[in-house]
């Protein structure tokens, strides 16, 4: 008797000692709610790191451009200038190019032309960013909607099985406010990337105003021709 208690005890006890869960297991514990939120988080790297890489291709200026074309420009060999600004398969090339299609025309004229180029490639460098601020904001209440509709299912089963203990109720809401914490990451990584792909994109800005003014100064001096 006093050996097959001892069996039953550690049979009893076998399975406590061997409860850890694995990240992917606790996560299905979520519950339907975690599908959507897998989906918004999967949507959230993939434009952080499109745009991210977006950014850098379309900011990079390589040293010198600048200075290239406002020295063409002063020689009046407005063909190359174009033609360099072409060959640079970024925004600052496409604004400068824009602009010196224009020159002949007056000053005015060349800076709308800079000004309209600048936020168009700004809304291109921008481009599904604006979902990065809406998912910030989604991910979180889904996965409170996801922990609130789990409680109401367990105050739902405890009314039907008249079954009330401090087990059943701490074990479903581990479970349940797994969609809460969830949401909350993917809200902090979707609020995260959004302000710091802004801040390259700001500083981008600068970097567009700065070859803009030295771009019109050069305009501004007498050329060998037109």
């Amino acid at each position: 008797m006093m050996l097959l208690q001892a069996l039953t005890d550690t049979t009893l006890v076998a399975p406590a000692a061997n409860e850890g869960l694995s990240v992917i297991d606790l996560l299905m514990k979520g519950g339907w709610v975690m599908l959507p939120l897998g989906f918004l988080f999967l949507v959230t790297v993939f434009i952080i790191i499109e745009r991210y890489l977006g950014i850098k291709a379309n900011a990079k200026i390589e040293q010198g451009f600048v200075d290239n074309v406002k020295d063409f420009i002063q020689q009046g060999n407005l063909k190359a200038a174009e033609s360099l600004c072409r060959n640079q398969r970024n925004a600052v090339g496409r604004i400068l190019e824009r602009a010196t299609s224009r020159i002949g025309y007056p000053i005015k004229d060349i800076e709308t032309t800079i000004e309209n180029a600048s936020q168009i490639e700004m809304q291109r460098m921008e481009g599904n960013l604006p979902y990065l601020g809406v998912i910030a904001g989604i991910a979180p209440m889904l996965g409170f909607v996801g922990t609130i509709a789990g409680i109401i299912r367990i105050f739902y089963d405890i009314s039907i099985s008249n079954d009330f203990n401090i087990s059943t109720i701490s074990g479903g809401m581990y479970e349940k406010m797994i969609t809460s914490g969830s949401g909350l990451i993917i809200g902090l990584i979707a609020y995260a990337g959004y302000h710091m792909l802004n801040m390259q994109i700001d500083r981008f800005a600068l970097k567009i105003q700065m070859a803009a003014s030295d771009y019109l100064d050069v305009l501004q001096k007498p050329v060998a021709s037109r």
